[in-house]
């Protein structure tokens, strides 16, 4: 309903807002914060939080861009280089899941933490400096076009369905909305609290390394700083699709929401001539108006 009524405002300020060429905008703004928000919504509906996501965007997209064609150096891995992207995502997030689980540190701390170390990564291998990809695949994720969309958003909707059959109909989904109903009862009814856990940041590491591919395709290039600001995009659109921050409650498709409601706040604001800095202000008032409709107070005795 919130995202009926956005578009209506915004249509009837700037009927511009209903063309296509702007639909197209729109969805390309859509696609990355929607490939990060999938793997966020998997930590959140457990009660954690990820803050590694733009580490591990920042890392796959320096890595991608110096094993595919670049204007650096004569790797040409192809293919290869993506799978090789999507392991190392997979390894960070394995590594904030064992950390988390078997260190038994708060997965708000460790997950800061593998931020920085991905980030550092990225700036040790590039030394700050751009490298620019001419690889024709990753490129044409953001050039070439199916149906008047880049192939970049489809992938993002695949990842989408992907994310869906993982959530509704396999046992980690389950598991998943188990322990953030109650992770006590999940452990008493046999579910492994720790694989569960571990599995989840190892998805959730995938698809920010997903996320790295689609950033390095729309820029061109990869540096250490293509991942700045990714953070808050990916917590607004989970939280303000409605999955509650307690874990328990909320799924991906709200998150296709609220990724939605993000964008097309931001591009209706770009349309009706509203000033950078005030858009920033209406997203933070929005993420804290989010929070405050999504937490049940009749449950809540203390607010730490």
């Amino acid at each position: 309903m919130v995202l009926v009524l956005l578009c209506v405002i915004i249509t009837i300020i700037n009927p511009n807002f209903l063309s296509f060429s702007n639909f197209v905008r729109i969805s390309q703004a859509a696609m990355i914060p929607l490939v990060l928000g999938l793997g966020a919504t998997f930590i959140i509906l457990m009660g954690s939080i990820d803050l590694s996501v733009e580490g591990g965007l920042t890392l796959s997209t320096v890595i991608l861009s110096m094993l595919v064609l670049n204007g650096a150096n004569s790797n040409d891995l192809g293919l290869l280089a993506v799978l090789i992207v999507l392991a190392v995502g997979a390894g960070l997030g394995l590594v904030n899941g064992v950390i988390h689980v078997h260190l038994k540190v708060p997965s708000f701390m460790t997950t800061l933490g593998v931020w920085f170390i991905g980030v550092g990564a990225a700036n040790a291998l590039l030394g700050g400096m751009a490298i620019r990809i001419n690889d024709p695949f990753i490129r044409g994720l953001a050039i070439e076009r199916f149906l008047g969309f880049p192939r970049g958003v489809w992938l993002a909707l695949g990842c989408l369905v992907v994310a869906l059959v993982i959530q509704n109909y396999t046992r980690l989904g389950r598991y998943i909305y188990a322990l953030g109903g109650g992770e006590e009862l999940a452990a008493l009814s046999g579910i492994s609290v720790a694989r569960v856990r571990i599995m989840a940041f190892t998805l959730a590491g995938i698809f920010y390394a997903i996320g790295g591919i689609l950033a390095a395709a729309q820029l061109g290039l990869g540096n250490a700083q293509i991942g700045n600001g990714r953070l808050f995009t990916t917590v607004t659109a989970v939280v303000v699709g409605g999955t509650a921050l307690s874990g328990g409650h909320g799924s991906v498709l709200q998150t296709l929401v609220g990724v939605l409601i993000v964008v097309v706040l931001s591009n209706g604001m770009v349309l009706m001539g509203v000033p950078p800095s005030v858009q920033i202000g209406v997203q933070g008032l929005m993420i804290i108006a989010a929070v405050a409709l999504s937490i049940d107070r009749k449950l809540m005795r203390i607010v730490k």
